[in-house]
């Protein structure tokens, strides 16, 4: 599979302006805490089906990766970048790249992943696909 990236972009209309890798981080975070309650009233073990990866950090500042933790699942990449909404302007983003060993797999999660992300921070998702979603209040 060939690199890919999805943007998630903070529009003026998000619930917020700027972000930080720590509160991607902590977004990350509440979304297994949200599967494993899921999981308990399931009665079924669905914290990792629902988030098959580590959290790893290297000293660059910029990005940090989801290690996949079985054979189905390598890695996503997050990133903070900036890029251009469809109105033309220039906004603070979250980049999501799918590196060239990421499987189908990681493919899936990565939407789901973008998709609960850009609700969360009412953003426009950019999907692997090119497609707009636009999760934010609009006029």
């Amino acid at each position: 599979m060939m690199s890919q990236s999805a943007y998630i972009k903070l529009v003026p209309a998000s619930a917020v302006q700027q972000i930080t890798l720590e509160e991607i981080k902590d977004c990350l975070q509440q979304y297994q805490d949200q599967t494993a309650l899921t999981g308990t009233q399931l009665d079924w073990d669905y914290r990792e089906a629902a988030f098959p990866y580590t959290l790893e950090t290297k000293q660059d500042e910029r990005w940090f990766y989801l290690k996949g933790i079985n054979s189905h699942y390598n890695y996503i990449i997050f990133g903070i970048n900036h890029a251009i909404t469809a109105a033309g302007e220039q906004v603070p983003c979250i980049q999501v790249v799918l590196p060239d060993e990421a499987t189908h797999g990681d493919k899936a999660k990565g939407n789901e992943l973008c998709k609960y992300l850009a609700r969360k921070l009412q953003a426009e998702l950019t999907m692997f696909n090119g497609r707009t979603l636009y999760c934010y209040p609009r006029k």
